[in-house]
This record gives C-alpha cells, sequence and structure tokens, in this order.
C-alpha cells in the first residue's frame, strides 16, 4: 500500500511538473534516432530523435489531467441524476433507469470510439468523449444509495418539515452516499487513463506532436524489435500507475467499510 501511495506521489509530482522539468520533447534529432540510454535520454530517443523520459512525463501530465477531468464531470453528473433519480421515484426514476439500461447495453469503449470519432481529436473531445460514458456507473450506484436512504427517519423529517429536493439531496443523500462513490471515483480514474491510452493507440486521442502513454506506444509497436524501451517505458508507466490507484482504490473500500472495519476489530 506505501508503494503504491509512492507511485501516486511519483506520478501526480511530475505530472504537475512537467513544463518545468522537460526542455524540448517534441525536438527532433535525427542523428540520435532509436538510440538506446545515453547521457541526455536516460531511457532514449524514439523514432525521431526525441528524448523518451521527456516525453513520459508529458504523457503522465497528460494521464492525469485525463483522469481527473473525466471523473469529475462523470461522477458529478451521475450522481446528481442517480440521486435525484431516487430521491423523486416515478416516471423520472423509470426514466433514468431505462437511460442506464440503455448506455449499458452497448460496450464503454465503442461508445467512447463513437463519440471521440465524432467530436474529433484532442484533449478537451477525448475527456468530453469518456464522460459523457462514464458517468453510468456513478448514476447506479448513487441511484443505489438513494434508495436505500429516502425512507430513513432524517429524510422522512426533512420532508416533514418542508425541505425541498435540493436541500434533501445535498444536506441528507450526499454525505451518506459519499462514500462509495469515492471508491468508485478511484477506480474510474483507472479506467480513464486505461481508455485514454486506448483511444491515443487507436489515433482517436492525443495527436502529434503531443505525447501521451497510448501514442507512445502505438509509435513504438512498430520499432518493438530494434527498441524495445519504445514500448516499455510508456508500458511500465501506465501499468504502475493504473495499479496503484486500483490498489489505493481498495484500501479506501475496506476502510469506509463499516462491515470491515467491525470484522477487523472483533
Amino acid at each position: 500500500m506505501r508503494l503504491a501511495v509512492v507511485v501516486l506521489l511519483i506520478w501526480c509530482g511530475v505530472a504537475l511538473l512537467a513544463p518545468w522539468l522537460v526542455e524540448a520533447p517534441n525536438r527532433v534529432e535525427l542523428a540520435a534516432m532509436l538510440a538506446g540510454p545515453m547521457s541526455g535520454a536516460p531511457l532514449g530517443t524514439d523514432d525521431l530523435g526525441r528524448p523518451v523520459h521527456e516525453r513520459l512525463l508529458v504523457g503522465a501530465r497528460v494521464s492525469l489531467l485525463v483522469g481527473v477531468g473525466v471523473v469529475a464531470f462523470a461522477a458529478s453528473l451521475g450522481t446528481l441524476i442517480g440521486l435525484g433519480a431516487g430521491l423523486l421515484g416515478g416516471w423520472v426514476d423509470r426514466l433514468v433507469v431505462r437511460l442506464i439500461d440503455l448506455f449499458l447495453a452497448f460496450p464503454v469503449i465503442l461508445l467512447a470510439i463513437a463519440l471521440a470519432g465524432l467530436l474529433g481529436p484532442g484533449l478537451d473531445n477525448l475527456v468530453i468523449a469518456l464522460a459523457a460514458v462514464g458517468w453510468v456507473g456513478y448514476a447506479r450506484l448513487a441511484r443505489a444509495q438513494a434508495l436505500t436512504l429516502v425512507g430513513r427517519e432524517h429524510v422522512l423529517a426533512a420532508r416533514a418539515l418542508g425541505c425541498g429536493s435540493w436541500r434533501i439531496l445535498w444536506r441528507h443523500l450526499l454525505p451518506l452516499a459519499l462514500a462509495p462513490l469515492l471508491v468508485e471515483a478511484t477506480f474510474g480514474i483507472a479506467a480513464a487513463i486505461v481508455a485514454e491510452a486506448g483511444l491515443s493507440f487507436l489515433g482517436l486521442g492525443i495527436q502529434p506532436p503531443d505525447a501521451s502513454w497510448g501514442s507512445m506506444l502505438r509509435d513504438g509497436v512498430s520499432y518493438l524489435l530494434v527498441a524495445p524501451h519504445l514500448v516499455i517505458a510508456p508500458g511500465v508507466a501506465l501499468f504502475a500507475v493504473t495499479l496503484a490507484v486500483n490498489l489505493v482504490g481498495d484500501w479506501l473500500r475496506d476502510r469506509l467499510d463499516v462491515r470491515t472495519r467491525a470484522r477487523d476489530v472483533t
């Protein structure tokens, strides 16, 4: 667990400091094409002589922006829709359930590919496409939490006192539903990072000359036998970050689960 936290801190640190840590990640040096580790390029260079470590740092920044941005938009939208559906009930709840079922009927990655293709490549469009298909899981979880809370005494008392639906949602439902949604958000960050890498690998995400881990993997596949470092570096970074995020999510789930904590105490 400590190692996972260290990996996440390093990832966030280099992502935030990337503009000051890199010098020229897009500068072409054909004389150093496909070179191995050397002075000035500890991870070697790519097919255009660009230092892999600098492009790796730029890719870390992209993955952080995508992961946080997608989860922020998707979690906010999905939580609002799910809690509202569970609180209001009736035709609103039925409509939300049908909409969720409609989205779940299609593979998420295919919907993301379709939206990314329609919106066009780029970081902003990539975040919009992933958030547009990622809200469903948060909505379903928030609705389930709301259905277990709307019948409790404090919610009934708030209704009896004349509190509006928005106040009940914000003051009485959201705080109690926040723990499982927070755990879902941590897993959502890992899923968004992998999805961004996949879309960039397919050419629907970050476009050249900008770097992302997915585009680095795509460019390095062609030189896998002669320059494996082009694939190993972004692959290890992607694996380490997603694994660390998932481990932190598991830890949060165990810490926030009352039944697990009670079992540990006994």
